[in-house]
């Protein structure tokens, strides 16, 4: 049984290469929209409710996927920065680790250019129903730029400490297509390395 987390900025590509790997592998496919959008037709973004909802769905989902012994694949948007964010994905992994299951982390980045193109494809839009007022969500994906979405050698952050706890791909998918990165992720899990 293995969990897998996909995480980086907006529109880097994490649901578009999770199917990707989901569809070459074993893995189920919980993107981080999965929750987002179903939550959107009853609450506002950001309102306790929906905050509320969106944690507890997600961990509902990764417990009883940790005990049928499903093969998970999770995408997050994790501000590396925000010590809750660190918090809530230790919370969300813990069903999987406390069951002795293989835990990695692939982290992709892209450029500002790149995402923001990424942010206005027809598949992006068709998934996404919250991304298709495409200037909002072109804000959006400038404004987060002020959380630290990819790690940093310069700078000691509140995600390190997971990270540091499992195997960690670096992965620049700029220039790749989403079967490229599939295929390198799936290689570098295949055997899983062992923990740092």
């Amino acid at each position: 049984m293995r969990l897998l987390v996909i995480f980086g900025p907006p529109a880097v590509g994490k649901m578009t290469v999770g199917r990707a790997v989901a569809a070459r592998s074993e893995f189920r496919l919980f993107h981080n929209h999965a929750t987002i959008e179903p939550l959107l037709e009853v609450f506002d973004y950001g309102t306790l409710p929906f905050t509320t909802l969106m944690g507890e769905w997600r961990r509902r989902v990764v417990e009883e996927a940790a005990a049928f012994g499903t093969d998970l694949l999770f995408t997050f948007v994790w501000g590396l920065e925000i010590e809750a964010d660190a918090a809530a994905m230790v919370e969300l992994i813990t069903p999987y680790a406390a069951a002795g299951a293989d835990v990695a982390f692939v982290e992709l980045s892209a450029s500002l250019d790149t995402r923001l193109e990424r942010n206005r494809t027809e598949h992006r839009l068709a998934e996404k129903r919250s991304k298709r007022d495409v200037e909002w969500s072109d804000g959006n994906v400038r404004e987060l730029e002020r959380h630290v979405l990819n790690t940093r050698s310069d700078r000691r952050l509140p995600a390190d400490a997971v990270l540091a706890r499992y195997p960690h791909l670096r992965l620049d998918n700029t220039d790749l297509s989403a079967d490229e990165a599939a295929v390198r992720i799936l290689d570098w899990l295949v055997p899983l390395p062992d923990s740092p």
